[in-house]
């Protein structure tokens, strides 16, 4: 935390997605801070509390740390703050936590979460605790109700079960943009090149949100991604800062293990629609805007070429809407 804080308005959350029901937290604790004069503040963890708490269980990830300060600073957060979810942490008492963290450090003049937030140790803190602590330590508390449609609550959760199955037009309705996934470009196997269609392969980031095997039609980022990741793979150099900067290419999405020539490694591959570049060690991201089809397995490479056409045909009518 910085030192010499001054008293600011926190909300808290692990925030992964920054989805509408994310939006709506920030969005009041933004207001909030206007109001008052005081800058608006974010608290996340990482890695997520479910990885220390149960091993093994961590998430698919929606957003990396990086995407997420990004898309909270253009909601106006002046602040981003990670807590590294340590054992210590996770045992921290719930009116501990809400003294060191929310009036030590971050001195709260108000707090701003979602009416199912819990905290500290065993989640045994929730709104209405921590109502009290703020009557006790000085801090307005506000608790706002999930943001649901047609029935649906938008949550995390919600929206890793959209792109699992592939749902990506859900998945885009509950996060208010296209799901992104990111990572550094490798070299593959070239295969594409061969068949006319050159790919830039993504390493995805560990524990990536990757939708179902498919097609898709979506958009690759190129520049503007930020420099290299703590999420890239080791050994492989990003040099983003060579790439051209803040650019959004039309592009076939392919996610799957490439059954026709018996693959057995799941990979995510762009083809990036009128583009003739090599994108190999630039860190990109893939935006996921609709499904085309499933995978599938062709006899021949002549009849894998012919539904490629098809599919680059129908990704310049979806995204030309």
């Amino acid at each position: 935390m910085p030192t010499g804080w001054g008293r600011s308005v926190v909300t808290v959350g692990v925030f992964d997605g920054v989805h509408r029901g994310h939006q709506q937290l920030i969005a009041r604790a933004v207001a909030r801070g206007r109001e008052r004069g005081l800058p608006a503040v974010l608290i996340t963890f990482d890695p997520h509390p479910a990885e220390l708490v149960r091993p093994g269980s961590h998430p698919a990830r929606l957003t990396s740390l990086r995407r997420r300060a990004e898309l909270v600073a253009e909601l106006g957060i002046d602040a981003f703050c990670v807590l590294p979810f340590t054992a210590e942490l996770s045992r921290t008492e719930a009116p501990e936590f809400a003294h060191e963290v929310l009036v030590e450090r971050l001195h709260a003049a108000a707090v701003v979460v979602g009416r199912n937030f819990t905290f500290g140790h065993r989640a045994a803190g929730d709104v209405a605790m921590l109502a009290r602590l703020g009557e006790r330590f000085g801090f307005a508390v506000e608790g706002l109700d999930l943001i649901s449609d047609d029935g649906v609550t938008f949550s995390s959760t919600y929206i890793r079960a959209c792109i699992d199955a592939g749902d990506v037009l859900a998945a885009t309705v509950a996060l208010g943009r296209p799901h992104r996934v990111e990572g550094v470009v490798v070299h593959g196997d070239r295969r594409g090149r061969e068949l006319g269609f050159p790919t830039a392969n993504l390493a995805a980031a560990p524990f990536s949100a990757l939708p179902a095997d498919g097609i898709y039609a979506g958009r690759f980022a190129i520049g503007g991604v930020g420099s290299r990741s703590a999420d890239a793979p080791r050994g492989v150099d990003a040099r983003s800062a060579d790439a051209p900067r803040g650019r959004l290419l039309a592009a076939a999405i392919s996610v799957g293990t490439n059954p026709t020539f018996s693959g057995r490694v799941r990979s995510v591959e762009a083809y990036v629609l009128d583009v003739d570049e090599d994108f190999y060690g630039h860190e990109v991201g893939v935006d996921f805007a609709h499904r085309l089809r499933g995978q599938e397995r062709f006899d021949d490479v002549e009849a894998l070429i012919e539904q490629m056409h098809r599919d680059i045909a129908r990704t310049r009518k979806l995204l030309a809407r």
